[in-house]
């Protein structure tokens, strides 16, 4: 098993998006475990304004630990906004480019990009059909610049957004997770879990439990009072779930090969070029959704770059900004990279021409270094798909 020092290179070889993030005296947003994971002894790390763990003492054990097990997330800097209104289910189709329609039973989930006029993604985000009404749940360092634009689009619809910020967020992950959380609950709470379906969540009292995450292994994104999660998750950790930071959570979802805002995806960029084609919902043809026109029209000209997933086979670290060079066709650009735990080698997504076939080379401190293009998705539930 690789073996690596704690030290903040960590950071840059794992996560080096976080480099700039570092603090010696944290002062963002605070969840409400953050007391507890001091208490646990955590590297804590500034992540778009919230003091969050950057891991327990190593990264690599914990990214193995979901892989393998399950692990605990505190996700509670993300941002749930409930949707209630008469005209709520009109106004998601219109404000997202995945339809809500295709929700018909309370509890289903989608996942959807919310664009501008100009097709550029504001956000992506997870929406699910309750009974009241729809919950979002969205990046953490979007919500305010979310909510805005939410507001701004909603001038000619009797819709309401709550936002939920007295709620809390735990993500169990691993392949053990839902079995592990089941016999630390009661038995009917215990059995919802165990009847949830993926991309499912439901109420159960004041929580709400999803079949949901962002590590490529089953698990569960539980929603729950602040004072609830603080005792939940010292029974979690008391129970031998080991508490998992935001530097393996990197690592497993770019294994996953899942999109990070900021990095993969913006609104400097189409999500036909960011592997998201599939979560934009073309018919029925009529709904104007924000920023069809535009997807429309680069939809006809065709589409100038894709994302791919790129692997390093020789000695060295992929990463954020690294230039890709196809031969005799142009350059493209690394979104994200890592070394990956469980691969032992060095993976990255990249945006590259569109006619970009099987080979290209990368450009790390100068020299240049022959990569293979594969699809954008490297591990999925243990199993490696490259």
């Amino acid at each position: 098993m690789l073996q690596t020092p704690v030290y903040w290179g960590l950071a840059d070889l794992f996560c080096p998006h976080l480099r700039h993030a570092r603090k010696e005296k944290p002062m963002g947003q605070r969840t409400p475990l953050f007391d507890l994971h001091l208490a646990l002894g955590a590297k804590m790390v500034d992540f778009g304004g919230w003091d969050m763990p950057l891991h327990y003492g190593s990264q690599v054990e914990e990214h193995h630990q979901v892989r393998r097990d399950c692990g605990v997330f505190d996700v509670s800097h993300m941002n749930v906004i409930d949707v209630v209104g008469r005209q709520a289910r009109t106004w998601l189709r219109y404000l997202l480019a995945n339809d809500v329609d295709k929700l018909k039973t309370p509890g289903r989930a989608l996942y959807s990009a919310m664009l501008d006029e100009k097709g550029g993604v504001i956000d992506d985000m997870i929406v699910y059909l309750t009974p009241e009404g729809y919950r979002l749940v969205v990046n953490a360092a979007t919500g305010v610049k979310d909510l805005a634009w939410m507001q701004s689009q909603l001038s000619d619809f009797d819709v309401q957004l709550i936002a939920r910020s007295e709620m809390a967020m735990l993500a169990i992950q691993g392949p053990k997770a839902r079995t592990r959380i089941a016999e630390l609950v009661s038995s009917a709470r215990a059995e919802l879990i165990h009847q949830l379906k993926p991309f499912e969540g439901l109420d159960d009292g004041d929580w709400f439990i999803a079949r949901t995450g962002y590590t490529g292994e089953d698990g569960l994104e539980i929603m729950l009072p602040a004072e609830e999660a603080q005792r939940f998750f010292n029974e979690l950790v008391g129970a031998g779930i080991s508490p998992i930071g935001l530097g393996a959570r990197d690592t497993l979802r770019l294994e996953a090969g899942m999109n990070l805002y900021g990095q993969d995806i913006g609104e400097h960029v189409s999500p036909l070029a960011s592997n998201m084609a599939w979560s934009i919902a073309w018919e029925p043809a009529d709904r104007d959704f924000i920023g069809r026109k535009a997807l429309e029209s680069e939809r006809a000209e065709g589409t100038a770059f894709k994302l791919v997933g790129l692997v390093l086979e020789e000695r060295g670290v992929l990463r954020a900004h690294q230039v890709v060079r196809v031969a005799e066709i142009g350059e493209g650009e690394i979104t994200s990279g890592s070394f990956s735990p469980t691969l032992s080698k060095s993976i990255a997504l990249a945006r590259v021409p569109m006619a970009t076939a099987d080979r290209a080379e990368v450009e790390i401190r100068g020299k240049w270094y022959p990569v293979r293009v594969v699809q954008p998705a490297f591990v999925r539930h243990g199993k490696t798909l490259i």
